[in-house]
């Protein structure tokens, strides 16, 4: 785990890598943002002119989560809106770093399968809806427990994370049912790598990086623990 980490970070001296963080960056940013006011427009829905907020002022509809007031929120609400942020990412993104990863630390192993785009989409929205779910109970659980339920929102969100980011990884290489398989198997040594990453995507402004960084630590993990797949590494 500390392996993958610490060459997630070091491979920011690669020029490719660096482009995928800067593209990395204006993706989780939108995603964030595009959230927002997702959750805004929900909670209006169903709780229609529940929800003011101090320079924003009554939110009306979907609109005010694009103002430049709401902004303003992002930071406080990147806190538990980056995590299925991170689940949509890895529908668009994952294969980009993976590839960088490999390219980089892995030259010599075999053949990868580029997932689909539409069952990497698919996958990634399925893991969404659970994701989003869990954040805004979190979110309401957070709020009543002095603080204290941030450690259970962590450790939850990293199993749930670990899972969909080395499953996809996985995928690129095995079967749908393999790869699941494969972290039922592993999950022991991926559930805290993926409690880590919970964490950072729960620091403001640190958060946008997050994904990238956790696409490419899972696939060090991936090598890592599957060595016969490989017959060479950095």
């Amino acid at each position: 785990m500390i392996f993958a980490y610490r060459h997630a970070f070091a491979q920011l001296r690669d020029p490719r890598y660096r482009r995928l963080l800067w593209i990395g960056l204006v993706l989780s940013l939108a995603l964030l943002v595009g959230l927002t006011a997702l959750v805004f427009l929900i909670v209006q829905i169903l709780i229609p002119g529940a929800l003011f907020l101090p320079v924003v002022g009554q939110v009306q509809d979907v609109s005010a989560g694009f103002s430049v007031g709401t902004m303003l929120y992002l930071p406080w609400l990147s806190v538990f809106l980056m995590v299925p942020v991170a689940s949509i990412f890895t529908g668009f993104y994952l294969d980009d770093v993976a590839d960088a990863v490999e390219a980089e630390h892995y030259r010599t192993t075999e053949s990868r399968n580029r997932v689909p785009f539409r069952e990497s989409v698919s996958d990634g929205l399925r893991y969404f809806g659970l994701l989003i779910g869990v954040n805004l109970l979190g979110m309401a659980v957070f709020a009543i427990s002095s603080g204290w339920g941030i450690a259970i929102l962590w450790a939850l969100n990293g199993f749930l994370l670990s899972r969909e980011y080395f499953t996809m990884i996985a995928r690129r290489r095995n079967s749908p049912e393999e790869a699941r398989d494969l972290f039922k198997r592993d999950f022991y040594w991926l559930w805290l790598p993926g409690t880590l990453l919970a964490i950072g995507l729960s620091i403001p402004i640190v958060n946008l990086a997050m994904p990238l960084v956790g696409a490419a630590v899972f696939t060090h993990m991936y090598h890592r623990i599957h060595p016969t797949q490989i017959t060479d590494s950095a």
